[in-house]
């Protein structure tokens, strides 16, 4: 058997960390205050006017902590003067391509990388980083979580040459570690999650659970398949379940992933996989979050079926608001990565 080549093993490790980051609910360019908060502690002790905390996939990297320049020009700089150039970054996308920057070099070699100058380094001057934003020294320290996954980067950057001295390189190693605790609490979570993920497996009703303001799919019980059908484990729902997305599920699902406010879509008619004939649901869609500091994070809908079930509609919406109070006491967002179900 031939060995893998060293591009195979890049895509399978891209592939185990984007596993990986959709587990722990990472897998998107959201902000969060965490990570943002790192960023701009990051660029204080090293006086840089720009940081990020960067999760890196095998499609995208995802700037989910950022600090830039504040944009008024009377605000203070957290770095030094950037000799001319003006560095306003506050328009910068929280995404970009494995090609663009330094970061993906860090991932990819496991270690901290230190430029001085980008110019010194002929792999480096040419890339676009550079050319659109002027930058000339970086600072990348590789960010692992509490399996010893590496997931992306925190890195700094400056517009004019650095020298990355050893405290700062260790400073900077110190302060990733520091997210390490933010990892250990949501594996915690995503362990008591599946605990709770057991009740809803045996409830009579549908019950999924799904991820961003595109509603990713991380759970679905055993009713939720055989009504609406089976569909692959972190798959965009508007588009693998179409009869659900035509009578409005996910329009409820977006007000309150917008809102923060549970909604309820009353008495919508869908024929469902398992009895063929139109049925008459009552939808609740409740927003969820990763801790309750955390931004929303994805949203729980349960179908309380109105149309020849024997299980009381009393009971169901004291089901729901039974799992809605367990779900947010645990803090909400994830579930363990497990073989996706096949599609119905």
């Amino acid at each position: 058997m031939n060995p893998l080549s060293s591009s195979d093993q890049a895509n399978m490790a891209g592939e185990q960390r984007k596993l990986r980051l959709q587990v722990l609910g990472l897998n998107t360019v959201e902000a969060e205050a965490t990570f943002d908060r790192v960023a701009r502690i990051a660029a204080s002790l090293t006086k840089s006017p720009l940081a990020m905390v960067n999760f890196i996939n095998d499609e995208r990297q995802m700037f989910r902590g950022m600090y830039v320049p504040p944009s008024s020009p009377d605000a203070p700089m957290t770095g030094s003067e950037s000799n001319g150039i003006v560095f306003d970054l506050s328009s910068v996308a929280r995404e970009a391509g494995n090609d663009y920057g330094f970061c993906p070099h860090v991932v990819a070699q496991g270690s901290q990388l230190a430029l001085d100058d980008v110019f010194d380094y002929p792999r480096f001057k040419g890339n676009p980083l550079v050319n659109d934003m002027g930058v000339r020294s970086y600072l990348g320290t590789p960010l692992r979580d509490n399996t010893g996954m590496i997931l992306g980067t925190v890195c700094v950057a400056d517009v004019k040459p650095r020298t990355w001295d050893r405290e700062l390189r260790e400073g900077m190693q110190e302060l990733t570690e520091t997210l390490l605790s933010d990892f250990k609490l949501r594996d915690s979570l995503l362990a008591q999650q599946q605990e709770l993920f057991s009740v809803f497996d045996g409830a009579p009703f549908p019950i999924m659970l799904t991820e961003g303001p595109h509603h990713l799919l991380r759970y679905a019980n055993g009713r939720q398949g055989s009504a609406f059908g089976m569909v692959p484990q972190f798959s965009p729902g508007r588009h693998v379940l179409p009869t659900l997305e035509a009578i409005g599920v996910f329009n409820a699902m977006d007000d309150a992933f917008r809102t923060g406010q549970a909604t309820m879509l009353n008495r919508a008619s869908v024929a469902t996989y398992d009895m063929g004939l139109p049925q008459d649901f009552n939808f609740l869609c409740t927003p969820v979050r990763t801790s309750p500091s955390a931004p929303i994070s994805g949203v729980l809908t349960v179908a309380m079926n109105d149309t020849g079930q024997s299980y009381p509609g009393s009971d169901q919406q004291a089901f729901a608001a039974n799992v809605q109070e367990r779900f947010e006491r645990l803090g909400a967002g994830g579930l363990p990565g497990g073989p996706a179900p096949g599609h119905h």
